[in-house]
């Protein structure tokens, strides 16, 4: 479904990111995870290459906060395979005081991890942009989040040391208007925008967490990292919604 399509992977090395890399490669694409930390982004990689016995994933030093890191790694790609059919905005940047409760956050903490998080994934989606119109199409895919969709549930984090970040859901929810505003503005280029935002994914959260949680979605549970998989290539392959030129935004949401 993806032959030969090359695909960039920001945070690629991630929890969310290998899943990703894993479902392009399945679909007989080349992966390319993009990721700030070089040592777990190759290890990731050689790991990855083993594991799915493929030759077809790449690994690129990214920093989505430098316009100068974003432009020697699209060249890179440019250079050495002709073509960039997509973008996963999936990266997640963030201080060491991320993740406070709302009363303790500073406001300078705030508006660092804004800017991290939601101005990167602005300045990587404009380069890619840049190149995309230029190459005369392209597909971009942002992670967002149920959380940027609805209010918090905070009862499922009683007992837990766990809360739902307000950065968080202010970086989700502008995310999503921002693909809006993006598909918009692409119509006519020849670039895809969608949105995927999901429930909460099981990464070994506290017991009374995943009770909570699991009561909230009429004992659905959570997801695993893996259900993920189908949605995105279903946005990267032509079945994602283009009609006539115009960018419809996808936004998958799961209830909770």
């Amino acid at each position: 479904m993806l032959k030969n399509n090359v695909v960039v992977i920001t945070g690629g090395a991630g929890l969310i990111g290998k899943e990703f890399v894993s479902s392009v490669i399945e679909q007989n694409g080349i992966a390319i995870i993009a990721d700030i930390n070089a040592d777990i982004g190759n290890q990731v990689k050689n790991d990855l290459s083993i594991s799915l016995n493929t030759t077809n994933i790449d690994f690129i030093t990214l920093d989505i906060t430098s316009k100068g890191s974003l432009q020697n790694a699209i060249t890179y790609l440019d250079n050495k395979y002709g073509r960039i059919d997509a973008l996963v905005n999936n990266a997640y940047p963030r201080n060491k005081n991320y993740g406070r409760h709302f009363f303790d956050v500073e406001y300078d903490d705030f508006c660092e991890n804004i800017n991290l998080n939601l101005g990167g994934y602005f300045l990587t989606s404009q380069q890619f942009a840049s190149y995309f119109k230029n190459q005369g199409y392209g597909n971009i895919i942002n992670i967002s989040s149920i959380y940027g969709v609805i209010a918090p549930k905070f009862e499922v984090y009683d007992n837990t040391p766990m809360t739902m970040p307000v950065e968080y859901a202010a970086i989700k929810s502008a995310l999503i208007l921002l693909t809006q505003y993006m598909a918009k503005y692409f119509k006519g280029m020849g670039i895809r925008v969608n949105a995927l935002s999901p429930g909460g994914i099981f990464d070994n959260q506290p017991e009374a967490f995943l009770e909570a949680y699991k009561k909230q979605c009429l004992n659905k549970g959570m997801l695993d990292k893996s259900d993920l998989k189908g949605t995105l290539i279903y946005l990267l392959s032509d079945m994602s919604r283009y009609v006539n030129g115009q960018n419809i935004v996808v936004d998958d949401g799961f209830s909770l």
